[in-house]
């Protein structure tokens, strides 16, 4: 499918409202998102029973051109597949017509998805983790949501309701003020509405081609280098030498106290039990409502900080250098790992990427993964082989340097601003000769994954279920990482 590309001019925007519908509007919600889960595991289902069916073909020695043909998973043949069988199928043929169409497109386009992201990913040509085949989805455990792209999906005049196609009109909790100017005076165009149960509410959000004009940033030959840690936030230095520190808020730490005393009233209730199908009582679900709602008030504070962060820095300068940190890896340490998921350091810098890109035309660069910014010199650029966690001031051996340890790790990233090419890419592994480095400062550390060679055939053949991949050992860095 074409991927839609918004107007010259115009950039592609979310705007989320969080709805107050009442009980009658709550219910019709959840069904069309159930709607679209059981859409899904329909086609999840009837695509994969040709699979299985020609395996068991094989196994009976049926020949190559006599087997079961393939079912295809394109959203056009789903959705005529979906269409011929919900009038017949005692899963949809007594509720179907309750829900919009559109509930069910939204099920079918998902595992149309799937099935595409798995087949790539069989033959080699998608990045990042290898995506299995897709499965089934759990009533219990999917989160709710739906979308629509077609019928009535407008915001209403007075600011306070939104109206979606079967749902009717629906009052927000707050003012759509924003969007509905837009709108009104010809600047947005609503493309979608998709709704969405998460952190214990409903909420909506309406795609919409928004023209936007390009802001000019406060400071835009200055380029700022953000070190992001766990007792501050961030330590940003910029080209001029002018250093701040980011106080990190600790939203999680602050509330353990109310999450130890809810979660405690939470456990001395009668919860559900999945072995022998015991129902939670009244008292635990409110009990459980009560702990989730100071869980979802350290979501959005959360958010709101790094929101607030993001775009003062994004509005100020005109380069912003981060480091590619692999946060996976590094909630692997117990002893850190709640402050590190706190803080929201992956959160940061997916943010200051859109910000500074679409909205005032400047670069965010990503310092390379492996270049030791902690350990480099800022005033020399001498590198220190090992230097400890817990070392918390640099000191320099060839020149005598004594600096905070985050301040030295900011300039150095600030620093290579002027060694990176031009636009969003990688610096630190720029092509320059290579400078010797004490033992152990240019190695890599981390476990890999062999790459995958791309395998002939079709997904779903004889390889299901997928195999799973073993790591393969450390491996040196075949080439030292310089700044000069």
């Amino acid at each position: 499918m074409k991927k839609f590309q918004p107007q010259p001019g115009f950039v592609v925007q979310a705007y989320r409202f969080a709805l107050d519908p009442n009980a009658a509007q709550e219910s019709a919600l959840r069904s069309h998102c159930g709607a679209a889960r059981a859409a899904y595991n329909w086609a999840v289902g009837w695509v994969e029973a040709s699979w299985w069916q020609r395996r068991a073909e094989e196994t009976y020695g049926v020949a190559g051109a006599e087997l079961t043909e393939w079912r295809p998973w394109s959203l056009p043949s789903l959705r005529k597949a979906f269409n011929a069988a919900k009038h017949t199928d005692a899963r949809f043929a007594a509720w179907w017509e309750e829900n919009s169409k559109e509930a069910y497109s939204t099920g079918l386009a998902g595992a149309a998805a799937a099935f595409d992201n798995y087949s790539k990913s069989k033959r080699g040509q998608r990045q990042g983790k290898r995506v299995g085949a897709p499965r089934f989805k759990s009533k219990r455990k999917t989160r709710l949501a739906c979308r629509f792209t077609t019928g009535t999906i407008r915001v209403e005049s007075g600011g306070r309701h939104v109206t979606l196609p079967r749902l009717g009109t629906i009052r927000t909790h707050e003012p759509t003020v924003q969007l509905l100017a837009r709108v009104q005076a010809g600047t947005a165009r609503i493309l979608s509405a998709t709704v969405r149960h998460e952190r214990g509410r409903w909420f909506v959000s309406f795609q919409a081609e928004v023209k936007r004009d390009l802001e000019r940033v406060a400071r835009p030959d200055v380029a700022v280098g953000i070190d992001l840690g766990v007792k501050t936030l961030a330590v940003m230095a910029d080209s001029t030498g002018e250093i701040r520190t980011i106080a990190n808020p600790g939203h999680y730490d602050r509330a353990r106290k109310q999450l130890r005393r809810a979660s405690r009233v939470v456990s001395r209730r009668q919860g559900p039990d999945r072995r022998t199908g015991q129902k939670p009582s009244k008292r635990w679900e409110k009990a459980n409502a009560a702990r989730n709602k100071v869980h979802h008030r350290v979501a959005n504070l959360r958010a709101d900080a790094l929101h607030k962060l993001t775009t003062a820095v994004a509005a100020e300068y005109g380069t912003v250098v981060v480091e590619d940190l692999n946060v996976a890896g590094m909630l692997r340490n117990r002893r850190l790992a709640r402050r590190i998921a706190d803080a929201g350091f992956g959160e940061i810098r997916r943010r200051l990427t859109y910000k500074t890109r679409q909205r005032h035309a400047t670069r965010t660069i990503a310092a390379d993964r492996w270049y030791p910014s902690s350990k480099t010199c800022s005033g020399c650029g001498a590198v220190k082989a090992k230097l400890s966690l817990h070392v918390r001031t640099y000191q320099c051996d060839a020149c005598g340097l004594v600096i905070d340890r985050d301040d030295n790790a900011a300039l150095n990233l600030a620093a290579l601003a002027a060694a990176a090419t031009t636009g969003t890419g990688v610096a630190g592994n720029q092509d320059a000769q290579a400078v010797s480095k004490p033992r152990g400062a240019d190695q890599k550390t981390r476990t890999t994954r062999p790459r995958r060679k791309a395998e002939a055939g079709r997904a779903g053949g004889a390889t299901l279920p997928q195999q799973r991949q073993t790591e393969a050992r450390d491996r040196t860095q075949a080439e030292a990482l310089t700044l000069w």
